[in-house]
């Protein structure tokens, strides 16, 4: 009677573990390559949560709030006004000085703020990261689309002092090209999750490479058409070198032109090739970060 009752047992046992489905399963990558969108898609309410994290909490305690992010653009453009357009003479293609400088401080602001929030990544979250489970991409991708909201007010005081100086009388013109802006800030998007993901990944080991990329991108910012039109450097050249086809190799040049050009009517269009350059170089940047962070994430908890 005994053995029966037992063997009715282990069979109820074997029976219920049949049964038993997982929903999730955690397992290593095959590839480097591997990024599985599904499960990510699965964890959007993860990344949704997230993103509302972001926003509410960046001037939580704070007296003035939302109104900073119209607040630090303006006083950057009455920077650049006093200092290139005023002391230094840099001249801005026959457009406001205000309507030029804010058109390319609204992109590279939306380009810095991701670039510098994805590449702390692991070493922010390392203590989310270690008592949970999800698709690490969720966080990376999480600062790009919360920075759109920033971006969305910026863009909309950009707009008021178009309207205003449409009003008094201006230059600026937009054409048809300004149909490719939604395509621009997907491809600044792009190339700050790519490079963001990249850096991320170096920072878990070496720590000073933050301190060392912080400063490369204040630098990087120069190296851009922000403050001077692209247009003034047409045609210089520097030991030999053509000054303006070095700077169109900075990937961000021809997004930024474009939009200057889309938008104000400034300088001449930089051309499609230029264009395609700035997605080849997403697309490759994106792939070698991904590569780089599959292989980090791994072991990451052991060095951060």
């Amino acid at each position: 009677m005994e053995t029966d009752s037992l063997s009715k047992s282990n069979a109820a046992v074997d029976t219920s573990a049949e049964e038993q489905e997982w929903t999730t399963v955690i397992k290593p990558k095959d590839s480097l390559f591997a990024v599985d969108l599904g499960e990510i898609w699965r964890y959007r309410d993860l990344l949704m949560l997230f993103v509302k994290r972001d926003i509410t909490t960046s001037y939580k305690q704070t007296i003035l709030g939302p109104l900073w992010w119209i607040i630090q653009p303006t006083f950057t453009v009455i920077m650049y006004m006093v200092v290139f357009g005023g002391i230094a003479g840099i001249p801005t293609d026959g457009i406001p000085q205000p309507l030029f400088y804010l058109g390319g401080v609204c992109l590279w602001q939306y380009f810095s703020d991701c670039l510098n929030k994805t590449s702390n990544t692991f070493v922010a979250n390392a203590g989310i990261f270690g008592k949970v489970y999800f698709p690490r991409l969720i966080v990376p991708i999480e600062n790009v689309i919360s920075n759109l909201v920033r971006f969305s007010i910026q863009l909309g005081l950009f707009i008021v002092v178009y309207i205003i100086y449409g009003f008094v009388g201006t230059d600026a013109a937009p054409n048809w090209y300004l149909l490719l802006f939604p395509f621009l800030v997907v491809m600044l998007a792009g190339l700050a999750l790519g490079f963001g993901i990249l850096i991320s990944s170096m920072t878990t080991k070496y720590r000073d490479l933050q301190v060392l990329f912080s400063f490369v991108v204040s630098l990087w910012m120069y190296a851009t058409p922000i403050v001077y039109p692209l247009s003034q450097v047409r045609g210089r050249m520097y030991m030999g070198f053509d000054v303006y086809s070095i700077m169109c190799i900075n990937p961000v040049t021809p997004i930024i032109e474009t939009f200057k050009y889309a938008a104000l009517g400034a300088g001449e269009f930089i051309g499609w090739g230029w264009l395609g350059y700035s997605f080849a170089f997403m697309v490759a940047l994106i792939s070698l970060g991904v590569v780089v962070f599959n292989k980090v994430q791994k072991s990451f908890m052991d060095t951060v």
